[in-house]
Formats: structure tokens, C-alpha cells, sequence
């Protein structure tokens, strides 16, 4: 399973990510997509942890959280079509 995680600052890193997401788990990869054009950050990105019980408590606690002036919007993150 992956996290989505949306509405975020662009400014938002890896290391920032990790820094929230390590408090409920071990993070094992973090991907930020970056328009192809500019390089810059889309403003989401997906975290995957170890267990899905880790990322089950990430969700459920961080969904709606403010962070860095955003609400975060988290939930489990849909298979590509």
C-alpha cells in the first residue's frame, strides 16, 4: 500500500516528509512528483512504510492536519489507470 499525501507547500522535501511520517512508522520511500516542464513540485507526494498498520495510523492522524500553513489531505493512494 502508498500514502498519498496532498495539498502540500511546494517547498515541502523529502527530509520534511520523513521528519512527519517516522513519528508512526519506519518510512521505507518517499516520491514527490515534479512537473515536467518546470521541475517543479506538483504539491502531493506518496510515502510507503514498513507495515500497513503504520500507514493505517499515519493516515487516520495526519488526514486534515495543518502543516507547514496547509491542510494535509491524506488517504490510502489509488492504483495508476
Amino acid at each position: 500500500m502508498s500514502i498519498y499525501v496532498g495539498n502540500l507547500a511546494y517547498e515541502v522535501t523529502d527530509a520534511d516528509l520523513n521528519t512527519v511520517f517516522s513519528d508512526y512508522g519506519s518510512v521505507k520511500r518517499i516520491h514527490i512528483p515534479t512537473d515536467r516542464e518546470t521541475g517543479r513540485p506538483r504539491g502531493f507526494a506518496f510515502v510507503e512504510m514498513d507495515t500497513e498498520e503504520e500507514e493505517s495510523k499515519a493516515i487516520d492522524t495526519l488526514d486534515g492536519a495543518e502543516w507547514m500553513g496547509r491542510s494535509m489531505k491524506v488517504n490510502q493512494a489509488r492504483p495508476r489507470n
